[in-house]
C-alpha cells in the first residue's frame, strides 16, 4: 500500500504531466498544498523532494517551487536512500559500537547515515531532529534525550508519528509512544546484579544512579526491587540521585561522606562503567582498595571495563547487536511491515571489583 508521501507525489507528478503547469510555472506553496492535499508539511516536504530528485521540479531559495522541464530531462532518478540517527552522544562510551551496527545492517542495502547528537541536551535534540525532517530522510532510529524528564520536543515526537515516517526507539522509549523500540531490561538486570551482591555477603550497597533517562530510572528500580525483597536488609540501603546537569564535584562529595562514614558500605553498585570508574577513583583517593574495602559493579561492559584494575564486574550492553537489530528493524518499517518491540536480557560479567564475603569465615 502506497505511503502518504507516494500518493501526494503521484497526484502532483501528474497536475505537472498533465499540462496544468508548464515548464517555469511556480507551484502552490507548501502551505497551501498541505491544506488541499490534507497531510502534513513533512509529507508535503518528502513527496516535493523526490519530484526535485526526479526533476519535476525544482526550487529557488526563498522563491518557492517551480516546474522543471521534465520533458527534455533524461536522468535516472535519485533515491537517496537515507537514514536519520540521532542518539544523546556519537563519539564515546558505548555509542560507537551502536553506530557502527546501524551502519552494517543499512550500508549492506545500499542506505547511508546522516547523524545527529543532541549532547544529551534538549534544544539540540530539537535542532537534530528538525534537521532530520527538513533533510526527508527515509526513517529514523531515535535515542530520546533525558527520557525520564518532561520532553519539551514531544511535539515533533508526536509530528513523526502523525506523518508516519518509519521510525524507532533505541536503548529508551516513551510509553505514550506507538514507535516500536530496542531497550535492555535495565530493571530486572540491576536487580540479578544487587542479588548478586547479596549471595557474596554485601547487604550495606550504596546505590549511585542517575534518574533523568529512563535507564537510570530502571536501574535504581531495579535497585530498590532487591532490597524489597530482602525486607530484613532494607534499612541497610542508600541511594545517591543525579541528574546529566549536577555538578559532578558535589556527587562524589556525597560519595566521600557515604565513605568516610560509621556505617560504611560494603559495595557500590554504579549507574554504568563511565561512573564506576570514576567512583574507583574516589575510593582510592580516601585510602581505601577494591575490592578488600569496598567492592564495585557497573552496567554497560564499557571498552575500560575489562582493562581497569580491578577488573570491573558489569552487565553486558549488546550495543553493537543493538545496532545490528536497530538497523534491520527500520528497514522492516520502511518496507511497511509490522515489527514487535525487542527487549534485551543481558547478563552479567564477574570480573575482580567484588571481593566475595561468604569467604571470610
Amino acid at each position: 500500500m502506497a505511503t502518504k508521501y507516494e500518493t501526494v507525489k503521484e497526484k502532483i507528478r501528474e497536475v505537472i504531466s498533465s499540462g496544468q503547469y508548464q515548464p517555469g510555472d511556480q507551484l502552490p506553496t507548501e502551505s497551501a498544498l498541505m491544506k488541499e492535499y490534507q497531510v502534513s508539511r513533512y509529507t508535503i516536504r518528502r513527496a516535493m523532494g523526490e519530484l526535485e530528485n526526479e526533476h519535476y521540479i525544482y526550487r529557488i531559495q526563498g522563491g518557492g517551487m517551480f516546474v522543471e522541464d521534465w520533458h527534455n530531462n533524461h536522468d535516472q532518478p535519485v533515491n537517496q536512500k537515507v537514514i536519520g540517527v540521532v542518539t544523546t552522544h556519537l563519539a564515546d562510551y558505548i555509542f560507537p559500537s551502536i553506530i557502527s551496527g546501524i551502519d552494517r545492517a543499512l550500508s549492506s542495502q545500499g542506505y547511508s547515515i546522516l547523524l545527529g547528537n543532541t549532547h544529551n541536551d534538549h534544544d539540540q535534540e530539537r535542532l537534530s531532529l528538525q534537521r532530520m525532517l527538513d533533510s526527508n530522510v527515509d526513517g529514523l532510529i531515535l535515542e530520546p534525550t533525558q527520557s525520564a524528564r518532561p520532553n519539551p520536543n514531544r511535539d515533533l515526537y508526536q509530528q513523526i508519528e502523525k506523518s508516519r515516517i518509519p521510525a524507532m526507539f533505541i536503548d529508551a522509549h516513551y510509553d505514550d509512544s506507538s514507535l516500536p523500540y530496542i531497550d535492555l531490561a535495565d530493571r530486572e538486570t540491576e536487580a540479578q546484579l544487587v542479588n548478586g551482591l547479596f549471595d557474596k555477603g554485601h547487604e550495606r550497597i550504596l546505590g549511585i544512579f542517575k534518574i533523568d533517562d529512563m535507564q537510570g530510572v530502571g536501574r535504581l528500580q531495579g535497585f530498590m526491587d532487591a532490597y524489597t525483597a530482602h525486607p530484613d536488609k532494607t534499612l541497610l540501603s542508600d541511594v545517591i540521585m543525579y541528574q546529566s546537569s549536577d555538578d559532578v564535584a558535589s556527587i562524589f562529595a556525597k560519595l566521600a561522606q557515604h565513605l568516610q562514614g560509621t556505617e560504611r558500605p560494603t559495595a557500590i553498585a554504579c549507574y554504568n562503567d563511565q561512573l564506576a570508574i570514576q567512583v574507583m577513583d574516589v575510593v582510592r583517593s580516601l585510602g581505601m582498595k577494591i575490592p578488600d574495602d569496598i567492592s564495585i559493579v557497573g552496567f554497560d561492559d564499557y571498552l575500560l571495563s575489562a582493562s581497569v584494575l580491578p577488573g570491573l564486574t558489569t552487565v553486558v550492553h549488546p550495543k553493537n547487536k543493538m545496532g545490528m537489530d536497530a538497523g534491520k528493524m527500520i528497514l522492516r518499517l520502511i518496507k511497511g511491515e509490522q515489527v514487535a518491540p525487542i527487549v534485551y536480557h543481558p547478563e552479567i560479567i564477574e570480573r575482580q571489583s567484588v571481593k566475595d564475603l561468604t569467604k571470610l569465615n
